[in-house]
């Protein structure tokens, strides 16, 4: 009995070991490898066009470039950019072991097909579309939206597309998802034309007319009759509790008018190019045709940009915000016009645009410049040399990029986003806890931010934080204590999977001897505490 006595919480130990084994240790998942074929013929040449317009600018105006950078940083860049967290140690093995010259191109591919992208990127498009608060559950369901626009990037639907669909939609919110698109629009017992309107321009063509709802723009072309002539698209909507969202023949758009005070009937009307609507007689496929029509520039220049912003971490177009761009210029050709065109030529594919970037020698340059030495004449040459991107921007990442890095490098292995039940329910409580004492920068993502105190406290004292770095069996700190053999090992191993990086000999000299000690597990938890608040891990470089 005294046996079977001790046998019991021995059972419960192993139960739980068991558990929170696979809790933390998701299923392994390897990116998978593209072959050659798939990485399209014509990328390089679409990439040699944005090189060169970017080295006419530098030269224009007297400047050298950044140097290029090492392969592991910009492989970093992508995880943080295409997936939301740092490549995992099993990734970084296996980008180092293919020898392909061009092995940057195919590893970009791999990743725009992973499950990590779709609903990563999902996430970051979606704050555009319908912002970041939860709305109306009962007729706005956000969750909905994003599983939606994640099928969609996974079956490669055209942007073009995506947008029509959001635009057009009918339906049940909670069985269509596009519809949230249109029912985040719905406020006080009724939907707001207004601010889908202001909404769809901002998000589609990359212009803020905002303002114009009220009177003409004080500083841009547009007026007040415009903007209610693309909100009359939208005033036909209604909801019913069987057949959802649909466009009521028998509804009218009215405002008052400014002058007389009285309400006046406005029709559906576009500002430029009628001709772009086409012959439909709904109203919302007339605003989708013409928004995302082929000669429509704004359309294409809108997402370049976005898109841009997403893998920098800040818009090409500087000190603006990401949508707010300025109108086209015919007499001019531009980044954002080059980058539209292959994205026309190549069916509004998403990750075509994506691929060109990436591929480009800016985002392979390195975030240090020579210009940084601190005299007055270099700062003014640093300063051009950012606006005229001749060297990668250094941004803070975001909160969600921040808990995905040290969930990451908590694991020796790819987590998996569709692991255990567990382990996704741990991610979310943590995730979602993480971001809310992080601050969530919301819709305005894109705009510069500086740290906080209280951000730093978080990662420094915070439970999360704790937890990450305790040298248990679990997590990577004790892993890697029971299989490294050398202090070197150790220092290596912990850079490379928090950093994304080897580390230089001074700081092998600098830690070794927190690790060759007797207390080796609490050297490593230390060293993993030192990697997580260094100001390396929390910016993209």
């Amino acid at each position: 009995m005294k046996k079977l006595a001790y046998l019991g919480p021995i059972a419960v130990v192993l139960g739980v070991v068991f558990i929170t084994s696979a809790a933390t240790k998701a299923p392994v998942r390897v990116l998978e490898m593209v072959a050659p074929e798939q990485v399209n013929d014509d990328l390089q040449a679409a990439v040699a066009e944005v090189d060169g317009h970017l080295r006419r600018r530098w030269e224009d105006v007297g400047l050298i470039p950044s140097k290029s950078t090492d392969e592991l940083t910009v492989l970093r860049r992508l995880s943080l950019a295409l997936h939301g967290t740092i490549p995992s140690l099993e990734e970084i093995r296996l980008f180092e072991q293919d020898t392909r010259a061009d092995r940057l191109l195919h590893w970009t591919a791999g990743m725009l097909e992973d499950p990590r992208f779709f609903d990563y990127f999902a996430e970051r498009l979606a704050r555009s579309f319908v912002g970041v608060e939860q709305g109306q559950f009962l007729l706005f369901r956000r969750d909905r939206f994003l599983h939606w626009l994640s099928e969609e990037l996974k079956s490669h639907t055209p942007y073009d597309e995506i947008v029509r669909q959001m635009i057009t939609g009918e339906g049940v919110w909670t069985g269509e998802g596009e519809v949230n698109f249109l029912t985040s629009g719905y406020a006080d017992g009724e939907f707001d034309p207004n601010k889908l309107a202001a909404r769809s321009v901002r998000a589609f063509l990359g212009q803020r007319i905002d303002c114009a709802q009220c009177h003409d723009h004080p500083f841009d072309h547009w007026k007040q009759s415009e903007f209610e002539g693309l909100a009359a698209h939208f005033g036909k909507i209604s909801i019913n509790p069987l057949a959802g969202v649909f466009d009521n023949p028998k509804e009218t758009f009215t405002v008052e008018d400014r002058l007389t005070l009285e309400e006046r009937e406005v029709s559906p009307e576009v500002p430029f190019s009628p001709e772009w609507q086409g012959e439909t007689k709904a109203s919302r496929e007339r605003l989708a045709n013409w928004i995302t029509h082929t000669d429509n520039q704004r359309f294409e220049r809108a997402i370049a940009n976005r898109v841009w912003g997403l893998l920098f971490g800040t818009p090409y177009v500087m000190h603006r915000p990401v949508d707010d761009l300025p109108d086209p210029d015919p007499e001019t050709d531009d980044l954002l016009d080059i980058l539209g065109r292959d994205f026309r030529a190549h069916g509004c594919d998403l990750r075509r645009l994506i691929q060109v970037i990436a591929a480009s020698d800016v985002y392979r340059l390195s975030s240090a410049n020579p210009l940084d030495d601190g005299a007055d004449e270099s700062a003014q040459q640093l300063e051009l040399a950012r606006d005229r991107w001749a060297v990668f921007p250094l941004i803070r990442l975001r909160p969600e990029q921040v808990i995905g890095a040290m969930l990451q490098a908590n694991n020796v292995h790819t987590i998996d986003q569709n692991s255990h039940l567990i382990t996704r329910t741990l991610r979310f409580f943590r995730e979602r806890d993480f971001v809310d004492e992080f601050g969530d920068p919301g819709v305005d993502e894109l705009q510069e931010r500086s740290g906080t105190i209280p951000q730093a406290l978080l990662r420094m004292n915070g439970k999360f934080a704790g937890e990450l770095t305790e040298a248990n069996p679990f997590g990577a700190p004790g892993r890697i204590n029971l299989s490294a053999s050398t202090p070197e090992k150790v220092i290596e191993t912990a850079y490379l999977m928090t950093l994304t990086r080897r580390p230089q000999e001074e700081e092998v000299a600098f830690f070794r001897e927190w690790i060759d000690t007797e207390q080796r597990a609490k050297g490593i938890e230390d060293l993993f505490w030192t990697l997580f608040n260094s100001p390396e891990f929390s910016w993209n470089h």
